[in-house]
């Protein structure tokens, strides 16, 4: 058994397969996709500018490095994930508020009775502001935790647990102000 094409359709399959990717071409050229994948659905030609104020510590108790943590993952956060420029006063965009709640809970309890393990919870009350679209301002608290082992000293597990507790903060934060999910 032969195969054999015929000059009339050879001719056809190549105007076919020409003018399809023509087609395709053109298709892909005309149209236009924007495509961001770290989550920032930011217009740049309106909002450049972002202002981070200082977030101190307003909870009942206390570790001194929490403030600075979260203050360097916050501000990291828009720099490596938008082109916005970070400025000290009269941002597009602004943010402030404080640490109110740093706080550790029995969670779990053994057989003996006894705490076998605890939770530490963070909570910082955001204000933000965006002078391009007011109706988008609001003030709201963003609150993580992270539990350890009752076994364990606060003071050995606290800087993992606090950097863990400001990372979940800030991406919430991140989500809520610029990612408009």
């Amino acid at each position: 058994m032969t195969f054999t094409v015929t000059r009339k359709r050879m001719w056809g399959m190549t105007i076919a397969f020409v003018c399809t990717f023509i087609s395709v071409t053109m298709l892909c050229t005309a149209c236009a996709i924007k495509l961001q994948f770290n989550g920032a659905s930011i217009d740049y030609s309106q909002t450049k500018t972002i202002q981070i104020g200082n977030f101190p510590i307003r909870s009942t108790y206390v570790w001194a490095p929490m403030q600075a943590i979260f203050q360097n993952q916050l501000t990291d956060i828009y720099a490596r994930q938008t082109r916005l420029q970070q400025v000290k006063r009269n941002g597009d965009l602004i943010l402030e508020g404080e640490i109110v709640g740093f706080d550790q809970f029995n969670k779990g309890v053994s057989n003996s009775g006894y705490s076998n393990q605890v939770q530490l919870k963070m909570t910082v009350n955001v204000r933000y502001t965006n002078n391009k679209k007011h109706e988008e301002d609001f003030e709201q608290k963003f609150t993580a935790t992270s539990t350890y082992d009752a076994t364990q000293q606060l003071v050995n597990v606290q800087e993992e647990l606090v950097t863990q507790m400001c990372k979940d903060i800030t991406d919430q934060i991140f989500n809520a102000t610029v990612a408009n999910w």
